[in-house]
């Protein structure tokens, strides 16, 4: 603890966002720049406490050693930093720039104060380590002969893949779109992390043997029997692409989607593609998105970019409170409002509010139907005379995931399903199936990116434990 009074001496402080007026105008991430004496003075801020909540398994599923590298970056120790926050997570750019730092609601300060600004330490720690080149490609020992195939290219299997091939294994990383990263590539907007942040970290992984191979649909394009004829193991990393739908009147007419297919639509636009089909677009179109999640944030900020004439956000849930709810007491995640980038660039909030019915013309939605509700008993029920009719030119569904999409090559394999409806695994990670594995929202559902690394690491021991005993699936 390099200054024993640095929390009382320097305040919370992290990197402004652009203007909104000039970031709604592009496609480059939010914030300026933060200095590198700014950086450690907030590594100052840590307490280093004697039990650190902040890197508990609440506070930070892959436990990063977070008071180490916070006096490291305060001492100017920047390279041994980076080894410290390499030593528990594969990916600190995506973590750094995409978690929401439960981390940070655990931090010890944040009892009675502000807590410590983890992440935007944690982000500028790796990007320092890039562009000083000290991100190497760390190649295994030994070769074991073994090989794995990992179905599913987001955080979860590219974190298995990292650790597996760097334990000798010859691993496979199969995903079905055209380019690797999952969502990481098609389901984040380019204003929260630009992909050159990805590409980069692939780039060291295929220095490191990683097979990555696209437009591999599994149980379409390969099944299983072919996967275990081929590989010693199977790591399922698929995620939880099975959407929460609305099932009201007027679902079916255009202009109504689903978030993810809107986001894709747009990652694809920014990396030059061609879209086919549908175009889906909020240029000069009166948008709601329904749902107050980080996806239906995701969507507010798309929406703004891409010139929509006003937005709106219904949520079904009632407002939080504007700080920690006694319901969720330090130092666990807090239940409270919370106001993103999307939501200052413009948007109406409207909370208890429970979508009815869809209402077009030639087949296009026009009107939104909606009432407001209450809990009663631990349930929502309509309150009588709160009917809402609006004009939309488009409605975007941002309400969550129900789990891994099953039909077809889950089913066909085989796995148990647990009482939520996802893939069953045991300690070690293995389904049902012998040399079968899950991680990430395959396993749990749909989560957040530091858990998909944590169970994407986990997962590669329970694989790496079962490749020593020599057991395979293949068939020579």
């Amino acid at each position: 603890m390099a200054d024993p009074r640095g929390f009382l001496k320097y305040p919370r402080e992290e990197p402004q966002r652009r203007p909104v007026e000039l970031r709604v105008k592009d496609w480059k991430e939010l914030y300026h720049p933060f200095e590198d004496e700014k950086l450690k003075m907030q590594g100052a801020r840590c307490m280093d406490c004697g039990v650190p909540f902040c890197q508990s398994s609440s506070g930070c599923p892959v436990v990063n050693l977070i008071p180490e590298w916070n006096d490291l970056v305060h001492r100017g120790r920047w390279s041994d930093a980076l080894k410290a926050l390499h030593t528990t997570n594969n990916f600190p750019e995506f973590t750094g720039r995409l978690c929401p730092a439960p981390c940070e609601s655990a931090c010890v300060l944040g009892i009675n104060s502000d807590p410590v600004s983890i992440r935007v330490i944690e982000w500028n720690i790796i990007d320092k380590g890039f562009e000083e080149g000290w991100v190497e490609p760390v190649l295994p020992v030994v070769s074991t002969g073994k090989c794995v195939a990992i179905v599913g290219s987001g955080p979860a299997g590219l974190a298995a893949a990292q650790q597996l091939a760097r334990a000798g294994h010859q691993v496979t990383v199969l995903e079905k779109a055209d380019r690797i990263g999952g969502l990481l590539r098609y389901g984040i907007p380019d204003f929260k992390m630009e992909k050159w942040v990805l590409d980069r970290r692939l780039d060291q992984m295929r220095k490191e043997g990683v097979i990555f191979e696209t437009g591999v649909c599994v149980g379409v394009d390969t099944n299983i029997d072919a996967l275990r004829r081929d590989f010693d193991a199977v790591l399922l990393a698929m995620g939880a692409e099975q959407p929460r739908e609305l099932p009201v009147p007027g679902r079916e007419l255009k202009g109504v989607h689903l978030a993810m297919d809107y986001l894709m639509q747009q990652n694809k636009r920014v990396a030059g593609d061609t879209i086919e089909g549908e175009e889906i677009s909020a240029k000069g179109k009166r948008v709601v998105v329904i749902g107050g999640g980080d996806t239906g944030s995701d969507c507010l900020g798309t929406a703004h970019r891409q010139g929509c004439v006003e937005a709106h956000q219904f949520e079904l849930l009632p407002e939080p409170p504007p700080t920690r709810a006694d319901s969720s007491p330090w130092p666990f995640w807090p239940m409270k409002l919370r106001t993103s980038h999307a939501h200052e660039e413009g948007c109406d909030r409207e909370w208890s509010i429970s979508t009815t019915k869809f209402s077009g013309e030639d087949g296009r939605v026009i009107k939104l139907h909606a009432s407001r509700v209450a809990f009663e008993d631990g349930k929502i029920v309509p309150v009588p005379g709160s009917e809402i009719e609006m004009g939309v030119d488009l409605v975007l569904l941002a309400m969550g995931f129900v789990g891994p999409v099953k039909n077809g090559f889950l089913d066909s394999l085989g796995v148990q399903y647990g009482i939520r409806g996802n893939v069953e695994v045991d300690e070690h990670f293995m389904t049902s199936v012998d040399g079968v594995f899950a991680s990430g929202d395959t396993k749990r559902g749909a989560s957040l990116i530091v858990w998909a690394i944590a169970e994407g690491r986990k997962a590669a021991q329970g694989v790496d434990r079962y490749l020593q005993t020599g057991k395979s699936l293949r068939t020579h």
